[in-house]
């Protein structure tokens, strides 16, 4: 699409954007606060697409969130906070800082140095320190990759694999320990170091736990899924099935769901 077809697209969705605002009457109640909550639905829809490798979806959801952008953009221009140009404007200003080995002196580093140069210009801009950025509301999982992330940019790493497989077998026996000791605070400390730990691991593994464990739940759900229809056909019901018989039919599941 060329450059002039794609700002079209734009300025017509902005359009549109202006006309709903003034016309109808659920698009002029809405407040930065009341699409909050659908903004934070559409990006789940978005990562769902993601996940299921599925274009179409992805393109359909980009759209919502680009209406959202434009939509905040719109209500703040309304009280001539800023709008969808000082937006854009914003975001390209802090592209060109962050990035001095393209925009300012040319030259090849690689993608570890572009992250650790990212946080270092980051502290220069004012931040506070290395996890000021960390959203609070990010979900749990989200966060802890993001908080391992930030630090690792600034040299608070393990070096190897191996040592963060020995963290969690520690944590897991300090865990162990507290349990024994029935003490349910510690449990929930050293059950939150265990998560912790395992989700450093996958990065020194190259893997996104998130995505690793959003797998294992889509797959647990179609095993079961698979377990009640055996059931069924089995004339069989919860209340009157043995645990040792639930068992058998979710291997049952197994070699049809992998």
């Amino acid at each position: 699409m060329k450059l002039n077809k794609k700002l079209k697209a734009i300025g017509k969705l902005l359009n549109v954007m202006d006309t709903l605002r003034s016309d109808c009457p659920w698009d002029k109640k809405q407040t930065f606060k009341s699409l909050r909550p659908l903004t934070i639905e559409e990006t789940y829809e978005l990562a769902d697409a993601i996940l299921n490798k599925n274009n179409d979806e992805i393109k359909k959801e980009l759209g919502d969130l680009l209406l959202h952008i434009i939509f905040y953009s719109k209500i703040a221009s309304e009280s001539n906070y800023f709008d969808i140009g000082d937006v854009a404007n914003s975001i390209i200003e802090k592209l060109i800082f962050r990035h001095p080995h393209i925009f300012n002196k040319r030259m090849e580093i690689d993608e570890n140095e572009v992250k650790k140069n990212w946080e270092k210009i980051k502290l220069s801009e004012g931040n506070k320190g290395v996890l000021a950025g960390v959203p609070k509301s990010l979900p749990s999982m989200l966060k802890a990759i993001r908080i391992q992330k930030k630090v690792s940019n600034v040299g608070f790493e393990w070096k190897k694999a191996g040592e963060v497989k020995q963290k969690i077998l520690e944590e897991i026996n300090e865990l162990e320990i507290e349990i024994q000791n029935n003490n349910k605070d510690k449990v929930e400390d050293e059950f939150g170091d265990v998560l912790f730990s395992l989700i450093n691991y996958a990065r020194f593994l190259n893997l996104d736990p998130d995505y690793c464990l959003e797998k294992t739940n889509k797959k647990f759900i179609a095993r079961f899924n698979l377990l009640e229809k055996k059931m069924q056909i089995d004339n069989k019901n919860f209340d009157n099935v043995s645990l040792l018989e639930l068992n058998e039919y979710w291997e049952k599941t197994k070699d049809s769901i992998l």
